[in-house]
């Protein structure tokens, strides 16, 4: 958490369990230490140390959040007000998914992220933050009940992706539309198992859709096929009804996969094969 010393400058640096002050404080961030091509003679006696800490950053993820429910990750701006349209509708998701029995992970800030923590927290359910280490981190908010700080960007985005059963993403910034394309790389590739990315706010997104669907997809870039993986809505109930039901749709096609290959196996033993 950082807080301000009445310049605008923090006076409070937290660097995963590590807490910097005053002049301690640095100005740059684990990710830029460790991209930073300029730094070159730092690679040398730094960067297996770095690799450790980059470890226990996967192993201190998966540890805390092996246990979870079956969750959702909700993706909005930090930026956006409280009352405001993606607020309140973040606040009603976070509800509706916990009554739906799905745990809620955000990256843990304030807007749409503490908005949705809120709804999950105050309907019952399991809200969980993944924090960042940023120049202008504001912390974890108040309605988180598990919390991680990370130092690196990539390894809080694997455990939004691995622990969660879809996407639901509110209007956001760069690091909103980051989640969002990573998340149908990952899908359109198949790296991971097909869920559910909902975009939630059909003014804000209309634009970027009708671009991937003239430009993209009318150019060759993208199949338009690639645009079903996404659901386009402003309805909280649509959202969470299209996630349960892709939900279940992934599992059944799981267990006809399992039992297809049992049904091979057997026949297979049953000629000597």
């Amino acid at each position: 958490m950082r807080n301000s010393n009445g310049s605008g400058q923090p006076n409070e640096q937290r660097e995963g369990p590590v807490t910097l002050r005053h002049k301690a404080i640095r100005h740059t961030t684990a990710d830029q230490r460790l991209l930073d091509s300029r730094l070159r003679a730092d690679w040398k006696t730094k960067d297996a140390w770095r690799a450790l800490r980059i470890l226990s950053e996967f192993v201190e993820g998966f540890d805390t959040m092996a246990d979870l429910p079956p969750a959702v990750s909700v993706f909005g701006s930090a930026r956006s007000k409280p009352g405001s349209p993606e607020c309140v509708m973040a606040e009603e998701l976070g509800a509706a998914l916990a009554r739906s029995g799905y745990a809620v992970i955000t990256g843990g800030g304030p807007g749409v992220m503490e908005a949705a923590n809120k709804g999950a927290s105050e309907a019952g359910g399991l809200s969980i933050g993944l924090g960042i280490e940023l120049p202008f981190e504001q912390g974890l908010n108040e309605f988180i009940d598990i919390g991680i700080d990370f130092r690196y960007f990539f390894a809080r985005k694997t455990m939004f992706v691995k622990y969660a059963q879809a996407f639901a993403v509110l209007p956001g910034g760069f690091g909103t539309m980051d989640e969002l394309f990573e998340a149908l790389t990952l899908v359109q590739t198949r790296k991971v198992t097909r869920f559910p990315v909902v975009l939630m706010g059909r003014d804000y997104w209309r634009g970027l859709l009708d671009w991937m669907e003239k430009t993209m997809a009318g150019g060759g870039k993208i199949s338009p096929l690639d645009l079903d993986l996404i659901c386009l809505t402003d309805d909280v109930s649509e959202a969470v009804r299209h996630i349960i039901e892709a939900d279940a749709a992934i599992v059944a096609e799981q267990e006809a996969a399992e039992r297809a290959a049992a049904e091979r196996l057997a026949k297979d033993a049953g000629t000597g094969d």
